[in-house]
């Protein structure tokens, strides 16, 4: 009975951060996939092991082990690794419990609850990350903080210079920002700016 609580407490537990927190805000279906397979996977495996004489130890080895993995052929960014993650954490407390009490209970709720709050897009909605290149050699970094904050129409908070090429007259730069309230981000890139990535 324990052991059907378990698997029921995970399934409603990946299932809310799943379709209801990941993909409704990030719209990505392969990794649904992903945080499904790895949430089950996880939890099958530490239901046996939790049932033999193997010992949590290995348990944990396991998470040190799955968290490392990344897709070599398609970059997942930091969130993603989050939900991963989350999935993760979800399958070993659900399978290395030896009672689904109130604290294991608790303990997965706190783990969606903080994907929740911390992948919320009120928060910091206008803080922007992006990875630009413009069609100029900037060598002066108050200048082309100044040159970003017009194109951009917003503050610059922190500009880190990836490459300048002074035969091609371009640098590419990863800024953050803080966007303009009255318009949405990248509403002001001029004809001189690519933008490389968005984050």
């Amino acid at each position: 009975m324990t052991t059907l609580l378990a698997v029921a407490a995970d399934l409603i537990a990946i299932a809310i951060l799943t379709f209801g927190v990941y993909f409704p805000r990030h719209r990505r279906r392969d990794l649904v996939a992903a945080f499904l397979g790895v949430n089950i996977g996880v939890l099958a495996v530490a239901s046996v092991l939790g049932s033999s004489t193997v010992g949590a130890g290995l348990g944990l080895g396991l998470f040190g082990v799955l968290s490392i993995i990344r897709l070599r052929s398609d970059e997942i960014s930091q969130h993603e690794i989050a939900y991963y993650f989350a999935a993760l954490a979800l399958g070993l407390i659900a399978g290395l419990g030896d009672v689904m009490d109130v604290l294991h209970l608790g303990l997965m709720a706190l783990v969606v609850a903080a994907l929740v709050v911390g992948d919320h897009p009120a928060l910091y909605r206008r803080h922007r990350n992006q990875l630009l290149r413009l069609d100029v050699a900037h060598t002066d970094e108050d200048a082309l903080r100044a040159h970003l904050e017009a194109v951009l129409g917003g503050r610059v908070t922190n500009v880190v210079v990836k490459q300048i090429d002074m035969v091609n007259d371009s640098t590419l730069v990863e800024v953050r920002y803080v966007a303009a309230a009255a318009a949405p981000a990248g509403a002001h890139l001029g004809p001189r700016m690519e933008r490389v990535n968005a984050r």
